[in-house]
């Protein structure tokens, strides 16, 4: 069965009323300083772990400004030890793993301690030192999936993810932003699918812009992603990610889920 998880950075704009009129960093610096604390992380992390559930998922992507690689290790026993309660698994960690070697070995060994294996976004140690960015991939058995942002094409993406990097480097997909870049989404799937490591199912309402949305009210044709990872024998989790700027996702985030379900079923 595929695993299905909630991508946390759709809450970027949580803490700060979902009023993100700065841009992406603007709630990624308030998710940091919420979090920042030792003695309110366990509190705080549990929440979003019981809201998370109350949507009817058993998964959640790790966005790295919730629990930073370089963390107090008593807020990454806490976050083992909530999730363990739960019994809520963490699929991947999201987000940017360091721009040097010991800030990527640290990511490796925070995916480690929570159980699993990918990572999925960048590493701009990648850029500076190649060799040394797979070796510590390697001596980790973590795997890093490159995330297509300004990428227009699979081929675009396939070109920074190269060759020699032993399985270490493969692709994140966020369907999203191939939808923004104007590429046919499940197209790409199929496309990448010897590199396929991890999918971040997203929908955008608008060829041109990065509007998320509820699956199936963009112009993403989400459900034929499903099918392209169901034909192609993908095996690993999909993520539902949806960051909208001006509204709690919540609900959809739940409707989105029910019609993943439904499709994966079918």
């Amino acid at each position: 069965m595929t695993i299905i998880s909630f991508m946390t950075a759709n809450y970027v704009a949580r803490h700060i009323g979902y009023n993100l009129t700065e841009g992406w960093m603007q709630g990624q610096n308030a998710t940091l300083a919420h979090f920042a604390p030792t003695e309110t992380f366990a509190a705080r992390f549990e929440e979003y772990v019981r809201d998370i559930m109350a949507l009817g998922f058993s998964a959640l992507d790790l966005w790295l400004p919730i629990l930073t690689p370089d963390s107090d290790p008593a807020k990454i026993d806490a976050a083992r030890a909530i999730l363990k309660q739960h019994n809520i698994a963490v699929t991947s960690l999201a987000g940017s793993a360091g721009s040097t070697a010991a800030e990527l070995d640290a990511a490796c060994r925070l995916a480690t301690a929570l159980g699993t294996d990918v990572i999925g976004g960048g590493a701009s140690f990648l850029e500076s030192d190649r060799a040394s960015a797979i070796a510590i991939l390697k001596a980790n058995r973590v795997r890093l999936g490159l995330e297509n942002h300004p990428e227009k094409t699979p081929n675009d993406l396939r070109a920074r993810i190269g060759d020699g990097h032993e399985g270490w480097l493969g692709a994140a997909v966020d369907t999203g932003w191939f939808g923004t870049q104007g590429y046919d989404a499940a197209r790409a799937l199929e496309e990448l699918a010897d590199v396929l490591f991890y999918v971040h199912l997203k929908d955008v309402r608008a060829v041109g812009a990065h509007d998320t949305c509820q699956f199936g009210a963009g112009v993403v044709p989400i459900q034929a992603c499903v099918q392209t990872l169901q034909r192609i024998g993908y095996m690993s989790a999909i993520s539902v990610e949806h960051e909208p700027e001006d509204r709690d996702p919540s609900d959809e985030a739940r409707a989105s889920l029910q019609l993943l379900q439904g499709w994966l079923q079918a």
